[in-house]
């Protein structure tokens, strides 16, 4: 049963049926909230391979440093609003962060 495996390994079974799919576009929605050191670095790579393969990712994270190391390109949203849009060169915490609260990008 895949609710009696670790948040990982549940992670792992969900892609892997997705991948069933043979999709082009994959969504993520907090891929790594919740699992250990290891596991992400296996979702990351799952993720790397899927870029390889040309697929497309769209990732929704709360976590900065995942979104500024996995992202070309980063949306930051404000109350259900874009608040602006980093290309991979302007893409910082302090810019995902100033955008967050309603400033503008340096």
């Amino acid at each position: 049963m895949v609710g009696n495996l670790s948040g990982g390994n549940q992670q792992k079974v969900v892609l892997a049926k997705w991948f069933l799919t043979n999709g082009d576009i994959f969504i993520f929605d907090e891929p790594t909230r919740g699992i250990d050191v290891g596991a992400k670095q296996e979702i990351y790579q799952i993720m790397m391979n899927l870029l390889k393969e040309g697929k497309a990712i769209i990732m929704v994270s709360s976590d900065t440093p995942e979104v500024i190391s996995m992202s070309d390109r980063v949306i930051v949203m404000k109350e259900g609003s874009v608040a602006g849009t980093l290309d991979r060169e302007e893409v910082s915490e302090e810019n995902i962060l100033t955008l967050s609260i309603g400033g503008k990008k340096i």
